[in-house]
C-alpha cells in the first residue's frame, strides 16, 4: 500500500504536466495564427513605376476619398496629412472626376500647410488610376506665378514711367511751335524740354543696366576689383550734380582687399547710391562715403542728411519704380530704379545692402561685398572713416552705426 500511493502521486503530476503542455501549445498556435489578409491598393500594371520617376507631386484616392499613396512632394506642399487630402478645392475635384470620368486641369491658390504659412500655386491635373482610384498630378507654380506677376508690374510700370517725359516732350514741342515769335517762351519751353529729354534718357538707361544685370553673372565673369578706384570714379561721376547743390562729398577710411566681381558694376551701383544721398539732402550739406573691411567683407556706406525714410517705407525702397515721395522724385529728376539697381548689383557679387534711417536723421546704405581672400579685420578701427579732414558726415558713413 506505501508503495502505491507515491505511484499514484507521481502518475496525477505527470498527467498535469502534460495538460498543460497542451495547453501551452494550444495557445502558441492561436497567437501565430497568421492575421486576416488585407488587400493591399492594387494600381494598374506599370503604373508605380510610371510615378516613382514622374517628378511632380502625386496622390492616389480611393473610392471613399481615402489618400492609399502619396509622395514626400505631395506632404512637403501640404496637400495630404496623414490619409487625408486637406484642400476642399481638390476635394471637389476629385469627386467630379470620379462622377464623370473626364480628365481635368486646374491651378490652384492654396494656403501652405494647415497653419496658412504661405501660399502655395499649383497646377493640378485630375485622371481616373484604374477602375477604382483617382490620380492627383500636382506641380508647384508659385515662383513662375510670381515671376510673371513682375514682369506684368514692370513692363506696365515702364509703359507708364515712359509715356509721362515722351507726353511732356510732345507738347512743349507744341508749346515752341505756338511761341515762335516769343524768344522768352521758346527759351523757357525748351529748357524744359531739355529736362525731360535728359529724364527720359536717364529712364531708358536704368532699364538697360537692369536688364544686363539680370543676365550677366558677375561672379563667374569677374576679376579683382579695387574697391577704393571704384568708389573714386562713382564719387568723380556726381562731382557736378553736388556742385550745383553745394553738396561736399567726403570719402573716409581704406580697404585694400580687392573683390571679385565686375568694376562697372560695382561703380554703377555706388553712382546710384551717392547720386540718390545728394538729390535728398538739402542744398549747403554734405554726403559721407564710408570705407571699412571686417568679417572677411568690403564694407561701404553712403550717408546722406536727407529728410530719412520711414520704417514702413524701408521694406519697400529697393522694390522697381517704388518712390518715397513721387512728387520730390520728379522733382529731382529719380527714375526709381537706381536703388533696385543697386540690390541686384550687390546680390550678383554674393554681397547684401542694408539700410538704416530714421525721419528727420538722414539714411544710411551699405553695401557688404566678400573679399577675394576673405580676411578678417582685427587690427582695431584704422578704417572707422576716423581719418584726419573728414567730415563727421564721412565718419558716419564708415563707423558702426545701427544701420546694419
Amino acid at each position: 500500500m506505501n508503495e502505491v500511493i507515491p505511484s499514484l502521486i507521481a502518475g496525477l503530476i505527470g498527467l498535469a504536466l502534460g495538460v498543460v503542455g497542451v495547453l501551452a501549445y494550444f495557445f502558441a498556435q492561436r497567437r501565430s495564427a497568421p492575421l486576416p489578409a488585407v488587400d493591399e491598393p492594387t494600381l494598374p500594371e506599370g503604373a508605380a513605376a510610371v510615378l516613382s520617376v514622374i517628378g511632380r507631386a502625386f496622390v492616389i484616392l480611393d473610392d471613399v476619398d481615402g489618400v492609399v499613396r502619396a509622395n514626400p512632394a505631395a506632404y512637403a506642399y501640404g496637400l495630404v496629412r496623414g490619409h487625408t487630402l486637406v484642400h476642399d478645392q481638390l476635394l471637389e475635384k476629385v469627386r467630379r472626376v470620379r462622377d464623370d470620368g473626364v480628365i481635368t486641369e486646374s491651378q490652384f491658390e492654396l494656403q501652405r500647410g494647415s497653419m496658412g504659412a504661405g501660399q502655395l500655386v499649383v497646377h493640378v491635373r485630375a485622371a481616373p488610376l484604374g477602375e477604382e482610384y483617382i490620380l492627383l498630378l500636382a506641380d508647384d507654380r508659385t515662383e513662375i506665378t510670381r515671376t510673371e506677376a513682375m514682369r506684368n508690374d514692370f513692363v506696365a510700370n515702364v509703359s507708364h514711367e515712359l509715356k509721362t517725359p515722351v507726353g511732356a516732350m510732345s507738347l512743349l514741342s507744341e508749346a515752341i511751335e505756338d511761341a515762335a515769335d516769343d524768344p522768352v517762351a521758346v527759351r523757357r519751353f525748351s529748357t524744359r524740354m531739355h529736362k525731360e529729354s535728359a529724364r527720359l534718357a536717364a529712364l531708358v538707361q536704368d532699364i538697360i543696366e537692369l536688364s544686363r544685370l539680370q543676365s550677366s553673372d558677375a561672379i563667374v565673369h569677374g576679376e579683382p576689383v579695387l574697391v577704393a578706384q571704384v568708389v573714386a570714379e562713382a564719387v568723380d561721376r556726381n562731382k557736378l550734380l553736388a556742385e550745383e547743390r553745394n553738396i561736399k562729398i567726403s570719402v573716409g577710411g581704406e580697404i585694400d582687399t580687392p573683390v571679385h566681381g565686375d568694376a562697372d558694376l560695382l561703380m554703377t551701383a555706388l553712382r546710384n547710391l551717392i547720386d540718390n544721398a545728394i538729390r535728398y539732402s538739402p542744398e549747403n550739406s554734405a554726403v559721407g562715403v564710408g570705407l571699412r573691411q571686417r568679417d572677411g567683407f568690403a564694407q561701404i556706406s553712403v550717408t546722406d542728411q536727407g529728410p530719412g525714410i520711414s520704417a514702413d517705407e524701408q521694406e519697400r525702397i529697393f522694390e522697381r519704380f517704388y518712390r518715397v515721395d513721387s512728387a520730390r522724385s520728379r522733382q529731382t529728376g529719380g527714375t526709381g530704379l537706381g536703388l533696385s539697381i543697386v540690390k541686384h548689383v550687390v546680390a550678383n557679387h554674393g554681397g547684401e545692402v542694408s539700410l538704416w534711417s530714421q525721419e528727420g536723421q538722414g539714411s544710411t546704405f551699405t553695401l557688404r561685398i566678400p573679399m577675394m581672400d576673405e580676411l578678417e579685420d582685427d587690427t582695431g578701427d584704422p578704417q572707422d572713416g576716423s581719418t584726419a579732414g573728414t567730415s563727421a558726415t564721412a565718419q558716419r558713413a564708415s563707423g558702426e552705426g545701427g544701420h546694419r
